[in-house]
């Protein structure tokens, strides 16, 4: 059982079960909603994920359609994102899981976006675009 939670520490969670590989994305939509040249995610089964205080305090941006970004409404730590496309999984933000994660970047998508000033590191495949399914 791994716990996480945003900044203020008003949204708690636990996940259950192993982690995956992070999952790192360059494009433009996630540069702007980390202030970040990426974000990391972690993709997991929407049942692993448990809120264990402040579910009440998460607020939801649609940034293109049927995308949607959770982030804490008091200090404004992303937390997740969900697609409607995949109703039964979610991308929670690695960085707000607590501890060493013992897991590593399994690939990297749109770094045909990534910014000039942080190289892309190559310790795993580049996609230009979005990774392949």
């Amino acid at each position: 059982m791994r716990r996480g939670a945003c900044l203020c520490g008003g949204v708690r969670f636990e996940v259950a079960g192993d982690l995956p590989d992070i999952q790192a994305c360059h494009c433009r939509s996630c540069q702007k909603a980390q202030g970040a040249a990426f974000v990391a995610v972690l993709p997991i089964a929407k049942a692993d994920l448990r809120f264990t205080a402040g579910e009440d305090l998460l607020a939801a941006f649609e940034s293109s359609p049927g995308k949607q970004r959770l982030f804490c409404k008091v200090c404004g730590s992303p937390i997740l994102s969900r697609a409607a496309a995949l109703p039964d999984r979610v991308r929670l933000r690695a960085g707000a899981v607590e501890g060493p994660l013992g897991v590593k970047i399994a690939s990297h998508a749109y770094t045909g976006e990534a910014v000039d000033w942080c190289a892309v590191a190559q310790d795993a495949p580049h996609y230009p675009g979005a990774r392949p399914a």
